[in-house]
């Protein structure tokens, strides 16, 4: 059984804690065998660190980053609930990008979830994934992520 805590350690990566909700709801959910955990932005020590429209005032660089910021936050919301190494796999990830008028690179801004998700899970991590272009997200955050989580 893969010890997933073990794994973030080797690859230096520390969960955050978790992001107090900005309204009514709960950070994670557990139904059956499922977590889902809501939209989590990047947000670092209680700050949103990337705001703006990408492709706009935001380089899908930076935008990818924030991305991976994103998944760290929802892992955390998952660890909080059940600890991290009862997860048993990833199934989906849903990321929303804030995008300027002609920006069409959400995929590639996504894979910043997405990657660090392989990074620390391996096959575990490979997950269906929808990346969706929006006008604007709370807070003018430029990124969301939200995940959905198999329980051992």
């Amino acid at each position: 059984m893969a010890k997933w805590s073990e794994r973030l350690s080797e690859l230096g990566i520390e969960l955050p804690d978790v992001v107090p909700p900005l309204a009514a709801y709960v950070p994670a959910v557990q139904v059956g065998s499922l977590v889902h955990t809501s939209g989590q932005l990047p947000i670092v020590d209680g700050n949103l660190t990337s705001v703006g429209k990408v492709g706009g005032d935001v380089t899908a660089e930076d935008a990818t980053a924030a991305a991976r910021i994103c998944a760290l936050n929802a892992l955390a919301a998952v660890h909080a609930l059940v600890g991290i190494d009862s997860v048993a796999r990833v199934i989906k990830a849903v990321g929303f990008v804030a995008s300027a008028p002609g920006f069409t690179g959400q995929p590639g801004v996504i894979n910043g979830a997405s990657n660090v998700i392989g990074e620390i899970f391996g096959d575990a991590g490979k997950h269906a994934r929808s990346a969706v272009g929006v006008a604007e997200l709370p807070l003018g955050a430029s990124v969301e992520v939200e995940l959905i989580v198999e329980l051992r």
